[in-house]
C-alpha cells in the first residue's frame, strides 16, 4: 500500500504555482496522473490546481477588472472527458524577450566547448540544453562549427584514455623549462578561466600534477593500467581554493597603468607609492607585468614571485651584455 502524496502547504503551493504553468506549456497536454506524479500531489489535488489557475491572469486596468484574454484558461472538455490537461490561453507568457540567432550561436559554442569534458559529454545534459536554446531564440541559430586545434587532439586523447583506463606519455613544455617526457595516470580533464588543464598522477614527479594542454604534444596511449586515479586533487583546483594573491609596490602616478589590476578594493596608499594585492593563480605571472614598468615596480611578495621576477629580469639584462 503505498503514502498519499501530502497535501502542499502554502509556500510550496507558491512554488508549484511557479513551475506548473511553465511545465505545462512545455508538454502541450500531459495527463492528470502524469501531473500529479511530476508535482508529487494527488490527482484531486492537482485538477483543483488546474481549476485555480483559470482565474490567474495579468493585472486589469488599474488593477481592478480583468478581460477574459488576460486570464489563464485551459481546455475544459478534455480534461472533464479525459483528464488530459491543455492550456488553451496563456496570458502572454510565450511572448518573452528571446535569445538572438547571434546570442543562441554564441552559447551553442560554448555548450560544445564544455561538452567536450568527458564526464559531460557522456551524459544527455548537454544535449538537452543545445535543443532549448535552439527553441528558445527568436530565429534558428546559425550552424555553429568550432575548428578541431592541438587542444582538441590532446583532450580526445586524454577522454579516450580514461575509457580505456590506461596511462598517457607526452611531452611537456613548462614556462621556463627544458621539455620532458612524462607518463601521467589521468583523473580529469577540465577547463578554467578558459584554459583546459589534465590533472592526473605523474609517474616522473611521483605525484598529483596538473598539466596545462597548450602545452602537451606527441600524446600517446600506453598499455599501463591507471592505478592512482584516487589520489588528492592538487591544490588550486580543488573545491574551495584561491588564487595566490601577490602583493606590488608601485609609484601612485603610475597606478592608472595597471588597469584592471588595480582596483579601490586591492589597493592602498603607502606614502609617494601604493601597494596592489593582485590575486593571480601562478604568482610567477606576475613578471611579465612588471616587465612593463621597468624598475618602477617592485614585486614585494610571495617569494616565489620575487624569485621568478628576479631571475627573468636577469636572464633578460644578459641578452644585452656584450663579450
Amino acid at each position: 500500500m503505498t503514502d498519499k502524496p501530502k497535501p502542499l502547504l502554502a509556500v510550496d503551493r507558491v512554488r508549484a504555482y511557479l513551475t506548473l504553468v511553465p511545465y505545462l506549456l512545455e508538454r502541450g497536454q500531459v495527463s492528470l496522473d502524469e501531473a500529479a506524479a511530476e508535482f508529487e500531489v494527488s490527482a484531486e489535488e492537482m485538477r483543483g490546481m488546474i481549476e485555480k489557475l483559470t482565474v490567474i491572469g495579468l493585472p486589469g486596468d488599474s488593477g481592478y477588472w480583468q478581460q477574459p484574454h488576460e486570464l489563464f484558461d485551459i481546455n475544459w472538455d478534455l480534461l472533464d472527458e479525459e483528464d488530459i490537461i491543455e492550456i488553451t490561453n496563456d496570458v502572454g507568457l510565450r511572448r518573452v524577450p528571446r535569445f538572438t540567432a547571434r546570442e543562441a550561436a554564441a552559447l551553442l559554442a560554448g555548450l560544445q566547448m564544455v561538452a567536450a569534458v568527458p564526464a559531460v559529454s557522456d551524459s544527455g545534459l548537454v544535449a538537452e540544453l543545445l535543443a532549448k536554446l535552439a527553441r528558445a531564440a527568436a530565429e534558428a541559430p546559425a550552424d555553429v562549427v568550432i575548428a578541431p586545434s592541438a587542444v582538441d587532439e590532446v583532450r580526445d586523447a586524454v577522454a579516450a584514455a580514461l575509457r580505456q583506463g590506461v596511462a598517457v606519455s607526452f611531452r611537456y613544455q613548462a614556462p621556463d623549462a627544458a621539455p620532458t617526457t612524462r607518463t601521467v595516470d589521468p583523473v580529469q580533464v577540465l577547463i578554467t578561466n578558459g584554459q583546459w588543464y589534465l590533472q592526473g598522477w605523474c609517474h616522473l614527479r611521483l605525484a598529483m600534477r596538473t598539466f596545462h594542454l597548450d602545452r602537451v604534444s606527441e600524446l600517446e596511449l600506453t598499455d599501463i593500467p591507471i592505478t592512482h586515479a584516487d589520489a588528492p586533487v592538487p591544490e588550486g583546483f580543488g573545491a574551495g581554493s584561491v588564487d595566490t594573491e601577490v602583493t606590488v609596490r608601485i609609484p601612485r602616478r603610475l597606478v592608472p597603468l595597471l588597469g584592471e589590476y588595480a582596483r579601490p578594493e586591492n589597493t592602498r596608499d603607502d606614502g609617494d607609492d601604493a601597494l596592489i594585492s593582485i590575486r593571480l593563480s601562478d604568482p610567477r605571472g606576475i613578471k611579465r607585468v612588471a616587465a612593463r614598468f621597468g624598475g618602477d615596480l617592485e614585486v614585494r611578495e610571495p617569494a616565489a614571485a620575487r624569485s621568478a621576477t628576479r631571475e627573468w629580469a636577469t636572464a633578460g639584462l644578459a641578452l644585452y651584455e656584450h663579450p
